[in-house]
């Protein structure tokens, strides 16, 4: 399939398959006992991932009072909410928005899958999302030139390991400092490049083009910086339980076993928010979400996990470009 967006009529095929991918989604959860629930897209706040950029709106009420409303760039806070009231498995097929993205595997608006399940490790979670995706893909994918086995177990990589493999470094025995870290990775730091612009440099160029290449790849046990909603490793205090799912060269999901403890939250909240007025002064604001806050108060121990939608009929159909497993 070409980069070039086709017709409607000659994507058709290949949205027929997008419908069935939706199906055979609603059909797994049901017969596991998921509750398949819908949150409202406009929220007070978005969320509070620093280098995400919502849609910003304006609600008026029949009075003329305005308020600061947002299109949200996940479901999280609104399904952790449910969560925590309901203590059931729950997903949702959700749209989402996220401005300033967009090229062959972004898309400024999307649909993402999102699932949380009680009293489940990020172990057992990475075991759900391998069989999930052996029942919606072929077990033998030929994806922009990567030759992929569904038949075998999916690898699972630690962050250390990957550094250690591919960069050649211990990651978590540095000292979260710039310079340090360019010295052991044998690069140069950029002008102002900070430790994390780095971080994710050297994983975009260094790991990213090594897994996933044959069959796909968990990317585990991310550095505790790097995942503001996820407990921290209670054998290893410098990571946090968070996995990325890595397939042909896409990212396609990212989970947590989920952050239970408000004030702990709040306090990475509040860091998140300071770092975000410092890189993008001209970003509009948005309140805290108290409510999420206090939710996580009754939240039972669970796991949970964002997957792109239109990047998995993407890998089922060989499309390299998103536009054209998308309507319209």
């Amino acid at each position: 399939m070409s980069d070039l967006r086709v017709s409607i009529a000659d994507r058709l095929p290949l949205l027929k398959r997008r419908q069935w991918i939706m199906k055979s989604i609603r059909s797994f959860f049901d017969a596991r006992g998921y509750m398949e629930i819908e949150t409202p897209y406009l929220v007070k706040t978005p969320g509070e991932e620093v280098h995400l950029h919502p849609f910003h709106s304006v609600y008026e009420t029949p009075q003329g009072e305005k308020y600061n409303l947002f299109l949200h760039t996940s479901p999280e806070f609104s399904m952790k909410k449910v969560m925590a009231e309901i203590h059931q498995p729950i997903f949702q097929l959700a749209r989402v928005w996220r401005n300033q993205e967009g090229g062959n595997i972004h898309s400024s608006e999307f649909t993402m899958l999102e699932w949380y399940r009680p009293n489940c490790s990020l172990g057992d979670l990475m075991d759900e999302t391998e069989l999930l995706l052996k029942r919606l893909l072929p077990p033998y994918i030929d994806y922009n030139h990567y030759k992929l086995d569904f038949t075998k177990p999916f690898q699972r990589l630690t962050i250390q390991q990957a550094f250690e493999i591919y960069v050649g470094i211990d990651l978590l025995d540095l000292p979260e400092d710039v310079a340090l870290l360019a010295k052991a990775a044998k690069v140069d730091a950029r002008n102002n490049e900070t430790w994390e612009d780095l971080f994710f440099r050297l994983l975009l160029e260094k790991v990213e083009p090594n897994i996933g290449r044959q069959n796909p790849t968990f990317l585990t046990h991310w550095p505790l910086s790097q995942a503001a909603l996820a407990k921290k490793d209670p054998l290893d205090p410098r990571v946090a339980l968070r996995f990325e799912l890595y397939v042909g060269g896409l990212e396609l999901a990212n989970a947590f076993e989920e952050l239970t403890d408000p004030l702990e939250q709040r306090k990475r909240f509040v860091y998140d928010r300071q770092r975000r007025s410092e890189l993008y002064p001209e970003m509009k604001y948005w309140e805290m979400d108290e409510e999420l806050l206090l939710s996580l108060e009754k939240l039972p121990v669970c796991s949970g996990i964002a997957m792109g939608v239109d990047r998995l009929v993407m890998l089922a159909t060989g499309v390299t470009n998103i536009q054209n497993i998308l309507w319209v």
